[in-house]
């Protein structure tokens, strides 16, 4: 799998070329299936991962209640920042909510080889800023924005991280998803499937509009993505 492909890692494409060259003996390249789990909440972090043209979700758990994502991790980042940060398990969880390709990389070697002073452990604490970006935005956009500007924004940012518009996914999964009832979810998708910005068919989603998703999501959506690019201009310099 080549660094330089349009659906490869950002992050992993951040990295000046002797250095991924170092490191590609250890990255193992892999497909992730939808709802696969990566990691279980308090459990050992036993790899991360850079997906390419898959999506993985970081879900909190409550007593009581279903999963709700707090950040959504893509082409631009890599799943297992625990690691980095010096822990081996989270109260988070992991799974996969788009599936594709990713590359794996062991824990222990990514734990010894991100703690090296180096262009790894550069680009992956500018990552940990722009992730913290990502979670915080969120949380207010759960709190202030309306279910049509949330679920325009994560459609939007689901294109972004898996490189295409059509992706598998029910009204089930984006309630989910986005912490509402299904019910909300079908009539939200039903206003956008008549408007002629998405197309929902046999559980997968196809964005036809991407201008008039963009019309439609908050100001939330361009903060973050604007907060990646910021940062990943950062470290090619």
């Amino acid at each position: 799998m080549s660094r330089y492909l349009p659906n490869g890692n950002r992050l992993l494409a951040a990295l000046p070329d002797p250095e991924y060259q170092r490191l590609l003996p250890y990255l193992s390249p892999l497909a992730l299936a939808q709802r696969q789990t990566l990691w279980n909440p308090r459990t050992r972090i036993d790899a991360v991962y850079f997906p390419c043209t898959a999506m993985a979700s970081i879900s909190a758990f409550a007593e009581g209640g279903d999963p709700v994502e707090v950040a959504a991790i893509g082409n631009e980042g890599v799943v297992g920042l625990p690691l980095f940060l010096g822990s081996d398990s989270s109260p988070s969880g992991a799974f996969v909510q788009v599936p594709g390709e990713a590359v794996r990389m062991d824990a222990e070697v990514f734990r010894q080889e991100s703690m090296q002073e180096g262009p790894l452990h550069r680009i992956l604490q500018l990552y940990v800023q722009a992730f913290m970006t990502q979670v915080s935005q969120s949380t207010a956009c759960t709190r202030l924005h309306r279910v049509d500007q949330r679920l325009a924004r994560w459609l939007l940012t689901a294109q972004d991280r898996v490189g295409r518009g059509e992706f598998p996914m029910t009204h089930e999964f984006m309630a989910q998803i986005l912490g509402v009832r299904r019910a909300t979810v079908t009539e939200v998708a039903g206003e956008f499937q008549e408007s002629g910005l998405v197309r929902c068919r046999r559980g997968a989603v196809t964005i036809l509009d991407r201008a008039g998703l963009r019309r439609t999501c908050c100001d939330c959506y361009r903060v973050v993505q604007e907060e990646f690019d910021r940062l990943f201009s950062l470290a090619a310099a």
